[in-house]
C-alpha cells in the first residue's frame, strides 16, 4: 500500500458541496492500493502512519509522531497513487488494485485506525471528492508497506 502523508494544520473532504470529513492539526494521508496488497500491508502502513516522526519537538526537530502530539488523522482513498507513469503522457492504472480489492483494504485500514487512534476520519471510496488542506511545513512524505 502507498500512503502519501502530509502534515497539516487542517484538512477536509467535501462531496457534492457537503463536508464529509474535517480535521485540525495532524496528518492527511492519501492512500493507494496495489494488486499485491493485503490486510497485512494495510496494518503495516497504519503502524508507520501512527508512529512516523514528522512533528517538531521542543528543539524544532521532527521527533514526535501523531500519537505523541494527540493529532487528528484523515485517510483519503486515491487510486491514482498506484498509477503507472513510466512512459507516455497519460497514466495507466493496470498497476492499481481492482476497485473491489482496494475498497476492502481501504475500509479495513480505516477500521483499524479507528480502533487504534481516538480521532480518525476518512473520505469515501469511489466518490468524487474535493480535498482541501493546509500543509504545515510543508511536510509531504511517500510511505509504502
Amino acid at each position: 500500500m502507498i500512503g502519501l502523508l502530509q502534515r497539516v494544520s487542517s484538512a477536509s473532504v467535501t462531496i457534492d458541496e457537503v463536508a464529509v470529513a474535517s480535521i485540525g492539526p495532524g496528518l492527511l494521508v492519501l492512500v493507494g492500493v496495489k494488486p499485491i496488497d493485503d490486510e497485512g500491508a494495510a496494518l503495516r502502513l497504519l503502524q508507520r502512519i501512527l508512529k512516523y516522526r514528522v512533528f517538531s519537538d521542543v528543539a524544532g526537530k521532527m521527533n514526535l509522531n501523531l500519537r505523541q502530539i494527540d493529532g487528528d488523522l484523515l485517510l483519503v482513498p486515491q487510486f491514482t497513487l498506484a498509477a503507472d507513469t513510466r512512459q507516455g503522457l497519460r497514466p495507466g492504472f493496470s498497476t492499481a488494485a481492482p476497485p473491489a480489492q482496494a475498497r476492502l483494504l481501504f475500509e479495513s485500514l480505516v477500521r483499524a485506525a479507528q480502533a487504534q487512534h481516538p480521532r480518525v476520519q476518512s473520505g469515501i471510496f469511489g466518490a468524487h471528492m474535493q480535498v482541501a488542506l493546509v500543509n504545515d511545513g510543508p511536510v509531504t512524505l511517500w510511505l509504502e508497506s
